[in-house]
């Protein structure tokens, strides 16, 4: 390894949270992340969930290489013919229900901006429901409606967030219920709560379909018709957070068609650009109109860039022709059942779950007790990383120890394979490690 540039790394990089690994990393292929020193790693959280068709597919090098031909960049209020050929497939082979109209921006963060401030603006309320265990961005208001990070430190939030109980079904809010009933209970308490405190100035729910950052929670569908129901009844819109449901992981086109609930706006990210920085935000032409009619401005340097619809409607294509959809079906239940029988042979993976090639693996000191086991998910992990296999593992105290498991949707079970070997190993290792020094 270039041992200058991992001392330059620490002089001159401002640190900024989560997970950093101590190599630098120099390319990444596919299913594959190559560091400095040359070794290789399984990435199974597909970048930051972002690499969907695999790191650098051919068809994203051609896009980047078709787009270095035409432009990667123009002025914002000139529209790039690529650009419209993106929103026109997002709207006729994409989007649910009346959702049509999309605007192309660069980040998730970006996106949660946009549709927070399309609900107020459309109607005139500045109230917003968010769920507990959420993660919607770190700008201003998608920070202030993000419960699954640390929200310590940073000055005052946007004011007039109220939250909602996040559904979870191995850590039920009401002892003895069933996951539904404990999800429709808290949720009634929420909504009570808020029409209580509320000025009557209710702009939006927001909601991701699959609860990610907080556990790789998957909601009852009851849950999801009844906020939207929640919204309709309170004059609100429903906003669904879909930077990681859309575009087939889930084995669905996206969140909103497996819950069968049509939200008012849509936000779309990770998965829209393959890895380059790629957002969008779309709603129906009822709520565009209004919005315009009010002067309604997201006005930015980026807005609209024909590189990253290049990518996109590239993405989308290769998606649909290499059937990738059925393929996270298909991949994710392999990789579901390799991982189940983990669980057969280990008290303390407590719970296996999710949606597709969108997995979660909870793990607990006992069954019996559920305890969160923190200490054993972080050493695992490092051990994992260690021996091949890099993954994501959320460590909140009061949301457990849970990987985060999203390949690329061109995994093979070979890949599979290796990556389940590997976790077992490190699993193993650990727990003889820990018993050693009698932490375990």
């Amino acid at each position: 390894m270039n041992t200058d540039l991992r001392e330059a790394a620490k002089e001159y990089l401002v640190r900024y949270g989560g997970d950093t690994f101590p190599n630098l990393f120099r390319s990444a292929k596919g299913t594959i992340v190559t560091d400095s020193d040359g070794r290789e790693y399984l990435d199974f959280t597909s970048g930051q969930m972002c690499a969907t068709i695999g790191h650098n597919h051919p068809a994203i090098v051609d896009a980047v290489n078709r787009a270095g031909q035409k432009a990667f960049h123009l002025f914002s209020g000139m529209i790039p013919e690529v650009v419209v050929e993106l929103a026109q497939t997002l709207a006729r082979d994409w989007l649910p229900g009346d959702i049509k109209r999309t605007i192309f921006i660069n980040t998730g963060s970006e996106a949660s901006e946009v549709a927070l401030r399309m609900a107020k603006m459309y109607t005139d309320g500045y109230e917003v429901l968010a769920l507990g265990g959420s993660w919607h961005g770190i700008t201003g208001g998608a920070s202030s409606v993000s419960m699954a990070s640390d929200r310590k430190g940073y000055g005052v939030p946007a004011p007039g967030v109220f939250v909602v109980p996040e559904p979870n079904a191995y850590r039920p809010y009401i002892p003895g219920a069933t996951d539904e009933q404990s999800a429709l209970a808290t949720l009634e308490i929420a909504l009570k709560m808020f029409d209580m405190q509320s000025a009557g100035r209710g702009a939006a729910i927001i909601v991701e379909p699959v609860i990610s950052a907080g556990g790789v929670l998957v909601p009852p569908r009851s849950f999801m018709q009844a906020l939207r129901k929640a919204a309709d009844d309170r004059g609100m819109l429903l906003i669904f957070d879909e930077a990681q449901t859309a575009f087939g992981r889930i084995g669905t086109r996206t969140g909103s068609e497996y819950f069968d609930v049509v939200p008012d706006i849509m936000t779309m990210s990770k998965t829209l650009g393959g890895g380059l920085p790629l957002a969008a935000v779309a709603t129906t032409a009822k709520i565009e109109e209004v919005l315009h009619e009010r002067h309604f401005t997201f006005y930015t340097s980026h807005v609209s860039d024909p590189l990253t619809a290049e990518v996109g409607l590239a993405v989308l294509k290769v998606i649909a022709q290499e059937q990738l959809m059925a393929r996270a079906k298909e991949m994710g239940a392999y990789l579901r059942g390799r991982l189940e029988e983990l669980q057969q042979r280990y008290e303390v993976i407590g719970d296996v779950r999710g949606l597709g090639l969108l997995l979660g693996v909870e793990l607990v000191r006992d069954r019996q007790s559920r305890a969160p086991a923190h200490e054993l998910g972080a050493l695992t992990t490092t051990k994992c990383f260690e021996n091949g296999l890099s993954m994501n593992i959320r460590r909140r105290p009061e949301r457990g120890s849970v990987w985060r498991i999203a390949p690329p949707l061109t995994v093979s079970t070979g890949e599979i394979d290796r990556a389940v070997d590997i976790l077992d190993k490190s699993l193993r290792d650990s727990l003889d490690e820990m018993a050693a020094k009698g932490t375990a």
